[in-house]
């Protein structure tokens, strides 16, 4: 491991450590939902809360079928449709929705839409395709089901310091570096309409009879009862409107890149422990890999396994981003890349390498207060742990710890 020290002057100064720790100036705990620029306290610091920048809503049909209806066919009929489209739940890295955020996510897109909108992982795919339905005219029926999809994209709001126009300081809610895709839908609805039907416009129903093709030959021709072999036009329509499950991958979020050899690191010479608060606890990592970073005592038996230097560090809009590499095992903080997409994933360390599950962001109290938070650059999600106590994991969350204990100190030693 090549550690290349740097100015200790330059880490105090960006660090704000240049005092003892302090709390910042109370301010009012910020709402569940804040907005870019409200107020937030040193308990704020580990936690992060969606704000969503685009929405965008289109009826899509997912399962469709041309029926043909004659004079002596009126009447309910249950139709099996073919799937046309599939929409999946997904918000940013993965396709399932975990943790609190990706639910906050969902819920903050259907208020702010006026919409009823799925908040659990969910697929098309998996509802019933027949369509029962009371055919009381003849004529060329498209049978279908339908839905509203949403999609957009959303930022992550994070607590951090910000310097007023008249160089004090303050706690306020800022756009992190991290945000990503969501997509999500309505409830399905069902029915049948005829090229013949007057629709409203943009409407679920106007999609389906938009599939009809309803000027082909297919439409005009004389049929016996029953399902109609779709057109060209309507097959086309199908591939166009099938695309992949969504995978929910962020288009900010950079990808990991996985594991590769160790790598020279360029370290600041500043050692610190990352303790809780007010208390002796602090993060150890372990000896063993396959173990994870827990709270522990720091002892003259910690053999600096709870000591930790920042290595590669840039700012950006006054977020550090950093590698997190440990005096005591010679490896890097990370989250396992197996566990990336789950909430309460363990925090361990690894060899250090050019990989974003081992970078990550530092959002700082002001200065004259060392309180910082963690966030993982990969998965977007805080650090924290579930409860004080010797040999408690460091964990990650994807909201973070909304109680404080995702707020830790960066204490020089």
């Amino acid at each position: 491991m090549a550690v290349t020290a740097t100015a200790a002057a330059w880490a105090v100064t960006a660090m704000g450590l240049a005092a003892p720790p302090a709390a910042a100036t109370p301010t009012t705990r910020a709402a569940q939902t804040p907005a870019p620029g409200a107020s937030c306290t040193a308990a704020d610091l580990g936690t992060r809360h969606p704000h969503i920048k685009t929405t965008e809503v289109s009826p899509t049909i997912t399962h469709f079928k041309g029926w043909y209806v004659t004079e002596g066919t009126t009447g309910t009929q249950t139709v099996t449709t073919t799937t046309q489209t599939t929409i999946s739940v997904s918000v940013g890295l993965n396709g399932n929705v975990e943790g609190g955020f990706g639910t906050e996510v969902l819920g903050k897109v259907g208020a702010s839409l006026g919409l009823n909108v799925k908040v659990d992982y969910t697929s098309t795919s998996t509802e019933s395709n027949a369509v029962t339905w009371n055919f009381n005219q003849p004529g060329y029926y498209g049978a279908y089901k339908g839905t509203k999809k949403v999609t957009g994209t959303y930022a992550s709001l994070n607590c951090n310091r910000v310097q007023q126009g008249d160089g004090s300081w303050a706690l306020k809610w800022i756009e992190g570096p991290d945000g990503g895709n969501f997509t999500t839908y309505t409830t399905l609805e069902e029915g049948a309409v005829r090229c013949q039907d007057q629709v409203p416009a943009g409407s679920i129903m106007a999609k389906a009879q938009s599939l009809l093709d309803c000027g082909s030959a297919v439409a005009k021709a004389g049929h016996p009862a029953g399902a109609v072999a779709p057109t060209a036009k309507q097959m086309r329509d199908r591939l166009v409107q099938r695309p992949a499950l969504a995978g929910g991958t962020s288009a900010e979020r950079p990808k990991a890149t996985g594991r590769s050899a160790q790598v020279a690191l360029d370290c600041q010479a500043d050692v610190y422990k990352i303790a809780v608060p007010g208390k002796p606890l602090s993060w150890g990592a372990p000896l063993l890999a396959a173990d994870g970073v827990r709270l522990r005592p720091s002892t003259i038996f910690s053999a600096h396994l709870d000591n930790w230097r920042l290595c590669n560090v840039t700012e950006r809009n006054g977020v550090l981003e950093a590698s997190l590499w440990n005096w005591g095992n010679g490896g890097c903080a990370t989250i396992a890349e197996q566990n990336a997409a789950t909430d309460r994933a363990v925090l361990q360390t690894a060899t250090c390498a050019e990989d974003d599950l081992q970078r990550f962001y530092i959002y700082r109290d002001v200065p004259g207060s060392s309180k910082i938070g963690v966030q993982n650059k990969y998965t977007g999600s805080m650090m924290g742990h579930d409860r004080y106590a010797d040999g408690e994991f460091i964990r990650q969350y994807s909201s973070g710890r909304q109680d404080g204990t995702g707020t830790y100190t960066l204490i020089g030693v």
